[in-house]
C-alpha cells in the first residue's frame, strides 16, 4: 500500500490528551513551558477569543448572522458558495453580493484569522510549511503535502493542521510538547488552515498544477481531542458538502491522539467515518510513562482498548503511530510485544505506522538506524500486523511540528 502521509516525523504524533486541570482555573497566565518533567497541562490558558468568523457558524446559524447585518437571509447561502465552494476570500470579487454590503460583511464575518509569517518549501515545491500568526500573536503551523499518483492518477493532496497553539502533553521528544500550551484554536482557525491550502491548490500556486485537498490530518501542533468541541466542529465543517462546508470526504481525514480515552470513546459515538490515529510510541507502560506522560492517566492497555472500541463502532481501521527513537523504543522485542497486544484484541482492526524520528535541534533524541528500523518492521510483520513506515516530508524545513514556531525569527530560505 502507499506510504502514509505526514511531515511531522516525531512530534506530531506526540500531541496530547486531556484530563483534570493541573492548576485552578482563573489563574493566569500559565507558563508557555511545561511546569516540570512529565507534567501535563490539560486546561488551556484563558486568552481573548478570536473574532467570530463565518467558518465558526453552523449552516443553520448563518442566515441569522446575515439578517443581523441588515441583509436578506438568502445572502448566507451566497456567501457560503463563495467562501467554501468557489474558495473566494475577497468580498470585492463576490459580485452576487450587493456592492454596498461587501465591506460590512467582510468586517463582521470574514476577519483575518491567520497571517502567514514564514513559508518554507521542500520536495521541489510540493511540500509547503507555513507558520501562521493568530490575532493574539500565538503561532501555529500547517503543512501541505502533494503525493503524485501512479500511472497518471491524480494522487493525494494532504494538509497537516494544528488544533492548539503549542501542546500541554510534555512529550520529551516533541518540539511542540516541550514548548508548552499557549491556547486552544477556534473552529474557524482550524478550518482556515485547510481552506488556505485549498485556495493555493485551486489557484495553481503549488508545484504540480491545480488541485484540491483530498486528505486532512490533525497531526500538527496540539492534541485535537483536548480541544474537542472546536476540533470536531471543524471536522464537520471540512466534511459538510459544499456550499455548507469544504466537502472533503471524512474517510480522508485522520484524527490523532496520544490516548485521551474518554474523548476517544466520545469521538467514536459522533458517527463520523474518519480514521483514528493513536500515538503509542511504546508497548510497555514503564517506557511509555516517560515518552508519553499521559500514559500515567490512561495506560497502554486502556488506550488500545479504546482504539479497538473505535474500530468496533465505526468500522474504520485504526492507525498506531510509533516514532522510532534510537536505543529507546526501537528494539525488535518491543515490536513483537506490540504485535501480541494488537492481536490479542483481534485481527484486521489496526495498522502500524513506524515513524523515523525527525530530531529537533539540540535534542538527545534521534532516529533509529535503518537496519534496526527494518528489524522492527519485520517483527511486526511476523505477527501478521500490517505495517507501513511513514513517508516523512520536510526534514530540511524544520519538518517536525513546532520547530518553525520555536525559531520564527531565523530567516530560512
Amino acid at each position: 500500500m502507499p506510504p502514509v502521509e505526514t511531515p511531522l516525523n516525531v512530534e506530531t504524533p506526540a500531541p496530547a490528551a486531556a484530563a483534570p486541570a493541573t492548576r485552578p482555573e482563573g489563574r493566569e497566565p500559565l507558563p508557555l513551558a511545561p511546569a516540570g518533567p512529565g507534567q501535563l497541562v490539560m486546561t488551556a490558558p484563558r486568552r481573548g477569543k478570536p473574532p467570530r468568523h463565518f467558518s465558526d457558524l453552523e449552516p443553520a446559524e448563518r442566515a441569522d448572522a446575515l439578517v443581523a447585518l441588515g441583509e436578506k437571509p438568502f445572502r448566507a447561502r451566497q456567501l457560503a458558495t463563495q467562501w467554501f465552494e468557489r474558495l473566494e476570500d475577497d468580498t470585492e470579487k463576490m459580485t452576487d453580493l450587493p456592492a454596498a454590503s461587501r465591506q460590512r460583511i467582510s468586517e463582521a464575518l470574514l476577519p483575518t484569522l491567520l497571517t502567514p509569517l514564514r513559508t518554507l518549501s521542500a520536495d521541489r515545491g510540493t511540500t509547503v510549511k507555513t507558520l501562521w500568526k493568530l490575532h493574539d500573536g500565538a503561532l501555529v503551523e500547517s503543512v501541505l503535502m502533494r503525493y503524485p499518483g501512479k500511472d497518471g492518477s491524480a494522487g493525494r493532496n494532504t494538509v497537516c493542521i494544528s488544533s492548539q497553539a503549542g501542546c500541554g502533553m510534555n512529550c520529551p521528544f516533541c518540539a511542540t510538547g516541550q514548548a508548552g500550551l499557549t491556547r486552544n484554536l477556534s473552529t474557524a482557525e482550524i478550518v482556515e488552515q485547510v481552506a488556505g491550502s485549498a485556495r493555493a491548490l485551486a489557484r495553481d500556486e503549488i508545484a504540480g498544477g491545480p488541485g484540491r485537498v483530498t486528505n486532512v490530518v490533525f497531526m500538527g501542533m496540539g492534541e485535537a481531542l483536548a480541544n474537542y468541541k472546536s476540533a470536531v466542529a471543524a471536522l464537520r465543517r471540512l466534511t459538510q458538502p459544499a456550499p455548507d462546508g469544504l466537502g472533503i470526504s471524512a474517510r480522508g481525514i485522520t484524527m490523532s491522539t496520544v490516548g485521551l480515552v474518554p474523548a476517544m470513546d466520545k469521538f467514536a459515538a459522533e458517527g463520523i467515518p474518519a480514521t483514528l490515529a493513536l500515538s503509542l510510541h511504546a508497548p510497555d507502560d514503564e517506557l511509555r510513562d516517560e515518552l508519553v506522560p499521559v500514559n500515567k492517566r490512561w495506560n497502554v492497555a486502556q488506550a488500545l482498548d479504546a482504539a479497538k472500541r473505535y474500530f468496533d463502532a465505526t468500522g474504520r481501521r485504526v492507525s498506531i503511530e510509533y516514532a522510532l527513537i534510537r536505543d529507546i523504543n526501537d528494539q525488535a522485542w518491543r515490536a513483537d510485544r506490540l504485535g501480541k497486544l494488537l492481536n490479542a484484541r483481534g485481527r484486521g482492526w489496526v495498522h502500524v505506522n513506524p515513524i523515523p524520528l525527525n530530531p529537533t535541534p539540540g535534542s538527545k533524541w534521534t532516529a533509529s538506524d535503518p537496519a534496526v528500523e527494518r528489524a522492527f518492521v519485520a517483527a511486526l510483520e511476523a505477527r501478521g500486523i500490517p505495517t507501513t513506515v511513514r513517508d516523512t516530508r520536510g526534514s530540511d524545513i524544520d519538518g517536525a511540528c513546532g520547530q518553525l514556531a520555536a525559531a520564527p525569527e531565523e530567516p530560512r530560505g
